[in-house]
């Protein structure tokens, strides 16, 4: 048994040396150089795999990094994270185009400390978009400065960083008016934006002095490539939409099932994305449980509306707080509430009438031909008085003319015996207050009569 246990902690530990190498660890000795391929939308997912594998490089004394960069772009303050990442190791950091370094990319080569890219590579169209639409002056002017300053310090021309943000800018013989600048291989060792034009990563390590170096190459983990599916936009409203629509479901349906499940593992992916991104903490989960439990107070407490209106304000604060930012988590919610609303009209009309929800849906009328009789009117109950014959805790019984009848308080409690006024009828629904110290003298005068 002892040889067998010992046996079992040497394979343990084998096992986790062999799940803690990096991805793509090469062998030998001497220099190492790390690859960091960025391929698809630099989003906060991304982020997180580039930033820690140049912490990784950094603790593991690689002499050089190389970013080998595939990507239309993504978001500008993930991009902006790297390049913080990127300029605090140590040693040089190399962009390898392979085959476009769009929009975001395009910052992150921009600030590396040399450029080469492979031939019929592409780099530019850096002009900042918010869900597709046009952003405002400000953050366009911001930006703007971000590319440019980005190669200042490498000496290159700042105008043509300039050109792949703002169309109204033009240079001859690269772009004209009302264009973005796209940079090809050939223009870009043309215009000082590129150290050299290489067939693949062999020659560009051969061309670094590093062709007898040991390569370790990163890969993202499962939960970088969960963060980034779950942020992106797009996937994150189709979750707001299961979510709401399941929510809404759940409501009309008796019990709890696959529309409840899948309400919250929807919201679950959503807020746990984005929190495991860095885009929220973990208050926004608390706040949404506080709006859900605000319209379940709602439901079974009467509060004139209040508690329903805090808690949808809070639900919709949550969803709109862990997104990427206010106006994307406020399109997102808008797109999402209207295509649940016609997701869930379609879902409960198909459904009823092919039958798949019969028997968890009441879908009988309860109709005065089929022996159904609907309580009687009491309406002749206002502004009479009565006693609480138990605790008002809000409902309860009490004596109104004679008749033992259910009735609620605003709100507040009333002990039993407390003398009574009828307020409010609603259908079957009476509302009743205690008296005051004037009526109770009133009604004591009149009993003593």
């Amino acid at each position: 048994m002892t040889r067998a246990l010992r046996l079992l902690s040497w394979l343990c530990l084998i096992l986790s040396g062999l799940l803690l190498m990096p991805a793509g660890s090469g062998a030998g000795s001497g220099e190492v150089v790390a690859v960091i391929p960025i391929e698809g939308t630099i989003d906060p997912g991304m982020s997180n795999y580039v930033r820690r594998s140049l912490e990784a490089a950094r603790d593991g004394g690689a002499a050089a990094v190389i970013m080998e960069l595939d990507t239309l772009g993504g978001y500008i303050n993930s991009a902006s994270e790297i390049v913080e990442a990127m300029e605090d190791f140590p040693g040089p950091v190399y962009a390898l185009v392979k085959p476009r370094a769009i929009s975001a990319g395009a910052y992150l080569a921009l600030s590396a400390d040399a450029i080469y890219m492979q031939p019929g590579a592409r780099m530019g169209a850096a002009e900042p978009r918010a869900m597709g639409m046009e952003v405002d002056e400000k953050t366009l002017s911001w930006w703007e400065a971000e590319m440019r300053g980005a190669v200042e310090p490498r000496k290159r021309d700042p105008q043509v960083a300039a050109a792949m943000v703002r169309q109204e800018i033009a240079i001859p013989g690269l772009v004209e008016e009302g264009k973005l600048l796209t940079l090809t291989a050939a223009e870009a060792l043309r215009v000082g934006y590129s150290e050299g034009t290489v067939a693949g990563r062999e020659e560009l390590l051969e061309l670094l002095g590093f062709a007898a170096a040991a390569v370790e190459e990163y890969q993202p983990s499962f939960t970088d490539t969960m963060v980034s599916w779950v942020t992106n936009p797009y996937v994150a409203t189709i979750l707001l939409v299961i979510g709401i629509g399941g929510l809404v479901l759940e409501i009309f349906t008796a019990g709890f099932g696959i529309a409840g499940i899948l309400s919250l593992l929807a919201f679950a992916l959503y807020f746990g994305g984005h929190i495991a991104a860095g885009l929220a903490d973990y208050w926004v989960v608390f706040l949404f449980i506080f709006g859900v439990v605000m319209l379940v107070v709602e439901a079974f407490i009467p509060g004139f509306g209040v508690f329903g209106v805090a808690g949808l304000l809070a639900i919709i604060a949550s969803i709109v707080l862990a997104a990427a930012s206010v106006k994307s988590g406020l399109i997102m919610l808008a797109v999402a509430l209207v295509l649940a609303g016609l997701l869930t009209t379609l879902a409960f009309r198909f459904f009823i009438r092919r039958g798949a929800l019969r028997h968890i849906i009441l879908s009988e009328e309860e109709r005065p031909e089929l022996g159904y009789v609907a309580p009687a009117d009491q309406k002749d109950l206002l502004g009479l008085e009565g006693t609480a014959l138990t605790p008002l805790r809000p409902a309860g019984v009490a004596d109104i003319g004679g008749r033992r009848v259910d009735v609620v308080s605003e709100g507040s409690y009333i002990a039993a015996g407390t003398a009574l006024k009828v307020i409010q009828v609603e259908g079957v629904r009476v509302v009743v207050r205690a008296l005051t110290p004037g009526e109770k003298a009133r009604q004591d005068a009149s009993t003593a009569d």
